[in-house]
C-alpha cells in the first residue's frame, strides 16, 4: 500500500469540492474567503502535500483543517500545514486523540515506511472545538461539521458541503467495504443510526476516506447492507445460535447475496459486535 499522497493529481468532485486520492482520500473545499482541508495523510510529509495542493486551488490564504477521526493517516499530518492553519474538530474526537493518538502512532509505526513518516509526530491543540455541530462559511459556500455519535471510532466527524450536496463521511460511508469497528467505543448500532440520518440529506456526491468515490446511493447501499446484516444476526440469535455459528452462516449467505462486495471475511467479527451490542 502506497501511503504517500500524490502531487498534482487533485480531482474535482463538485463545484467547490476536490479530492486527493490516496491513503486516505483527502478532501479540499474551496470558497471565496477560505479553504477547508479534510484529513492530513500520514505524518507531516503528507500533510505538506495536502496543504500544498489546497494552496494551488485556494482563492484566499485563509486555511482551515479538520480531521474525520484520530487515526494516524487522518490526523498525524497536521504538522505539515502552515502554522496559521485553523484546526477545528469535535471536542470528543480531540479527547480521543489525546487518550489514544500516541498509541495509534506507535501501532502504525510497525511498518518501516510509516515509522519514517510518523517519526517525531506531535499533535497540537485545536483552535476550535465543538460539541455536535459547527458551520464554516468559506465564502459563498457553507460547510456543516457534525459529530453524530460513535461508529468507526468514538469521535467520527461528518462533513457536508451544503450547496454541492457533497458528503465527506470519513469511514462511515464507503463503497462496498465492510465497517471497521475500531476500539471499545465503536458501535454498529450507532453507525446504522447515523446512516439513517444521512439518508435524509439527499446527498449527490460521496467522498469516502478510503476506496472509490460514488454518488448518494452509497449511503443507501451501506445502510441497507448493515440493516440486513443486523436483522439476520439477531434472527439467528433468537434461534439460539452462538455468535460463532451465526457468523459462519451469515458469511456463507452474504457471499452469495452480495457478490459485488469484494471482501466479506470480517463479517463474523461484525456479527460478534451485533451480539454484544444487542444482549
Amino acid at each position: 500500500m502506497n501511503v504517500l499522497l500524490p502531487e498534482n493529481a487533485t480531482m474535482r468532485v463538485s463545484d467547490h469540492v476536490y479530492v486527493i486520492m490516496g491513503f486516505p482520500n483527502v478532501g479540499v473545499v474551496v470558497g471565496s474567503k477560505a479553504t477547508l482541508v479534510v484529513d492530513t495523510g500520514m505524518g507531516p510529509r503528507n500533510g505538506a502535500v495536502a496543504a500544498g495542493e489546497a494552496a494551488k486551488l485556494a482563492k484566499n490564504p485563509l486555511l482551515y483543517l479538520t480531521t474525520t477521526h484520530y487515526h494516524p493517516e487522518h490526523a498525524s499530518g497536521e504538522g505539515g500545514f502552515p502554522p496559521n492553519t485553523i484546526l477545528i474538530r469535535p471536542a470528543i474526537q480531540q479527547k480521543e486523540l489525546e487518550q489514544n493518538g500516541a498509541t495509534a502512532v506507535e501501532r502504525f509505526s510497525a511498518s518501516p515506511q510509516n515509522a519514517e513518516l510518523l517519526r517525531g509526530v506531535k499533535f497540537r491543540t485545536p483552535d476550535i472545538t465543538f460539541d455536535k455541530e459547527a458551520t464554516l462559511d468559506l465564502g459563498g459556500i457553507s460547510v456543516q461539521l457534525s459529530w453524530m455519535g460513535p461508529a468507526h471510532t468514538l469521535g467520527d466527524e461528518i462533513i457536508y458541503v451544503e450547496p454541492d450536496k457533497t458528503l465527506l463521511p470519513g469511514d462511515i460511508v464507503q463503497n462496498k467495504m465492510l465497517p471497521n469497528l475500531s476500539g471499545p467505543d465503536a458501535s454498529l448500532n450507532s453507525w446504522i443510526d447515523i446512516l439513517s440520518r444521512l439518508k435524509t440529506l439527499q446527498v449527490r456526491y460521496v467522498v469516502p476516506d478510503h476506496g472509490a468515490l460514488g454518488d448518494g446511493s452509497l449511503v443507501d447501499q451501506e445502510y441497507n447492507f448493515l440493516v440486513d446484516l443486523k436483522t439476520r444476526a439477531l434472527e439467528l440469535k433468537r434461534q439460539g445460535k452462538s455468535a460463532e455459528e451465526a457468523g459462519a452462516t451469515i458469511l456463507a449467505e452474504f457471499k452469495t447475496k452480495y457478490p459485488a462486495w469484494p471482501n466479506l471475511n470480517n463479517l463474523p467479527n461484525l456479527v460478534g459486535h451485533i451480539y454484544s451490542e444487542n444482549p
